[in-house]
């Protein structure tokens, strides 16, 4: 079976040192879960697997036990070219989704020519009451929706989100620091009059601070705004 021949493929590429730094940046994963193969061996591995007619097999094969599996699911998930192929691919992972990288590594390409459609499946992934399904649909709001596409309800939907979970509100922060990159004037009410809990608050502001995309006079500025956590 092709579940088999890729497990195989993947051991044939295992790199420990590497497979021990994952461990310790991915701790949410189960030690035994890593193979330890590095990231642009999995891309073309995920890119001589799609065209195969058997590819199905793998991609319905869920739950996979390896975190390797899941980083090649998500880059396969990524390669497909039809839009409701991969809307129903990314919809049947994302329950199975389990830690940051995989869910950052699902960037599928074709969602940038169907930004209207993506708007419903957004709403209902950040509607959702997965960690990483919450984070995916911001995720797809940042990368799509912050350019020509911008509109003032967007982050209005992302600072409405109500989550206690770290890897949510880091992607709330995330959000918002970019925000601030490519929407500055519509962004800016939001933290001079906070919306955001403080920690959020505060993250989103050191991000911001740490880009190049954002000029010294704005940055003297949004350092005035951080909050106290005695607020």
């Amino acid at each position: 079976m092709i579940t088999d021949e890729i497990r195989k493929e993947l051991l044939a590429h295992q790199d420990i040192p590497y497979r021990d730094f994952q461990m310790k940046l991915i701790p949410e994963c189960s030690p035994d879960a890593f193979i330890g193969v590095r990231t642009p061996q999995l891309r073309a591995l995920a890119r001589q697997l799609l065209p195969r007619e058997d590819i199905g097999q793998f991609l319905e094969s869920l739950p996979h036990a390896l975190f390797d599996e899941n980083q090649l699911h998500a880059f396969l998930i990524s390669g497909i070219r039809d839009f409701r192929a991969c809307l129903e691919a990314v919809d049947r992972f994302l329950p199975y989704v389990d830690n940051w990288a995989t869910c950052d590594q699902l960037t599928p390409g074709v969602f940038k020519k169907h930004h209207l459609e993506l708007l419903d499946p957004i709403r209902r992934w950040i509607g959702d009451g997965h960690t990483y399904t919450i984070r995916f649909g911001i995720r797809m709001l940042m990368n799509h929706f912050l350019d020509e596409d911008f509109l003032p309800a967007y982050p209005d939907m992302v600072a409405a989100i109500s989550s206690e979970e770290y890897y949510v509100r880091m992607m709330i922060a995330w959000y918002f620091a970019t925000a601030l990159a490519k929407q500055y004037d519509s962004i800016l009410p939001y933290f001079t009059h906070p919306v955001l809990d403080i920690w959020t608050h505060n993250r989103a502001i050191q991000k911001a601070l740490e880009s190049y995309r954002i000029d010294d006079a704005k940055k003297t500025f949004l350092k005035t705004l951080k909050v106290s956590p005695s607020r």
